[in-house]
């Protein structure tokens, strides 16, 4: 489905011509991400050259094996940067898989001249409040919000707040310091909680806010899309099954094709296009997250790069072609080819952290993997390693795939997977000494 706003425009990169080197891509991601591995082989696949450039101290990137090392928390600084590295290495797409990047890579794309965001755009992508703002002056429907100084007394605003509410960092993702409140006194607990967080995220109490809005209820889904001259071409439609309700918002159950009736279906396509061109973005994947109720559809996220974690793998176009070589296809202004989702249902579930503590063992892998359906098990947590669950947190134990007849079918797979699973999480003891 693709979704095409007025005066659309459908141009494209154009890849260099006549053989004398293959079409570069930059690309920007955290030294962390999980991502990486699949833009590289998609992009062995389709005979790229791929340059990285991670987050971290440029002194470091000898180290990490890769010849850029960038300061994404200044991105005019790295796009300055990376328009150097050009000068002797020509560059023909720019591309961001994490949040981190998606500042650097407008911003160089566009010094570059190549398609882009704006980086306006990009900042209304990645800041909270800053895409509240572009979307109501848009017309899109957003939940009552309100920007608060972190520094703020939260037993004052709690008073002045309208219940449910949910109280969100501006910039973090993963839902990481997102919080829903009933009451006052439970609002002065999240509003603290995720103080804390940001503060010990290196974050200036005297210059970082918190946004605070109206929670709302509904079914929510995610999606996938690409942008080409401000058209959406919607790629995937993923149910979420668990309920989000709060306090936390952690997200386990993707699957695909949606459930959801044709109507609603339409509906959220619409809207994702209708969020996208109110925010700006023109180019490059689209991920977005969107809640359905009475009132309607409503944006939750929208995010200039595609999904995150693991989950891109359940995703098939075609014969055999992966989400990330529609991605880099698109970057160097190769041609698409058709974005038909092939075959069977197929879901993932992010297998979230119950409880923080040392991982000590994983039994039951066999087992999961045994189940009809399941396609893969990956756990990424490492043993021996400390676990920090949300909303503190930012990752998972692993990731369970699987693919089946129907959705429904799926979901069952991932969810009998998961439930042969034991993890042994020994509670951390801090030692203290007396002086």
């Amino acid at each position: 489905m693709t979704i095409a706003p007025e005066q659309a425009s459908n141009a494209v990169a154009t890849p260099p011509v006549g053989g004398e080197r293959r079409p570069r891509v930059l690309l920007l991601t955290g030294p962390a991400t999980y991502r990486a591995a699949a833009f590289l082989e998609a992009a062995a696949r389709l005979d790229l050259d791929v340059v990285r450039g991670l987050d971290l101290p440029a002194a470091l990137a000898d180290y990490w094996g890769v010849p850029l090392g960038l300061d994404f928390g200044r991105p005019e600084v790295a796009a300055a940067e990376l328009m150097a590295y050009a000068v002797d290495h020509p560059v023909d797409a720019v591309l961001a898989v994490d949040d981190g990047a998606t500042l650097v890579a407008a911003a160089a794309a566009a010094r570059l001249g190549l398609p882009h965001n704006d980086p306006a755009s990009a900042l209304a992508a990645r800041d909270k409040f800053v895409m509240r703002e572009r979307l109501a002056a848009a017309g899109v429907p957003v939940p009552a919000y309100r920007r608060y100084p972190l520094g703020a007394d939260p037993a004052v605003v709690a008073v002045e707040t309208a219940y449910p509410c949910v109280v969100k960092p501006l910039r973090l993702s993963g839902s990481r310091g997102v919080i829903r409140a009933d009451d006052p006194a439970s609002f002065v607990a999240a509003w603290e909680r995720t103080k804390r967080l940001l503060i010990a995220e290196g974050n200036d109490p005297a210059e970082t806010y918190l946004l605070v809005e109206r929670y709302l209820p509904g079914v929510e889904v995610a999606v996938e899309g690409l942008l080409t001259g401000g058209a959406l071409r919607v790629l995937a439609l993923f149910d979420k099954p668990d309920p989000l309700d709060g306090p936390f918002f952690e997200e386990t159950i993707y699957v695909s094709p949606s459930r959801l009736p044709a109507p609603t279906q339409d509906a959220i396509a619409a809207r994702t296009a209708e969020a996208a061109a109110a925010l700006g973005l023109r180019e490059g994947p689209v991920h977005a997250e969107l809640r359905i109720n009475d009132a309607g559809v409503w944006p939750i996220e929208l995010a200039g790069r595609s999904i995150g974690g693991l989950c891109s793998s359940v995703l098939e176009f075609g014969t055999g072609i992966t989400l990330e070589e529609l991605i880099l296809r698109h970057a160097v202004g190769l041609a698409l080819p058709a974005a038909e989702l092939a075959g069977e249902a197929a879901g993932v579930m992010m297998i979230p952290i119950p409880k923080g503590g040392m991982l000590r063992r994983v039994e039951g892998e066999e087992e999961a993997r045994a189940v009809p359906g399941v396609t893969g098990l990956e756990i990424t947590a490492k043993l021996n390693h400390p676990l920090v669950p949300l909303p503190e947190g930012a990752s998972y134990l692993g990731f369970v795939f699987a693919r089946a007849a129907t959705p429904t079918a799926a979901e069952a797979a991932l969810r009998e997977a998961h439930a042969r699973l034991r993890f042994s999480i020994e509670p951390t003891i801090v030692l203290s000494r007396k002086s």
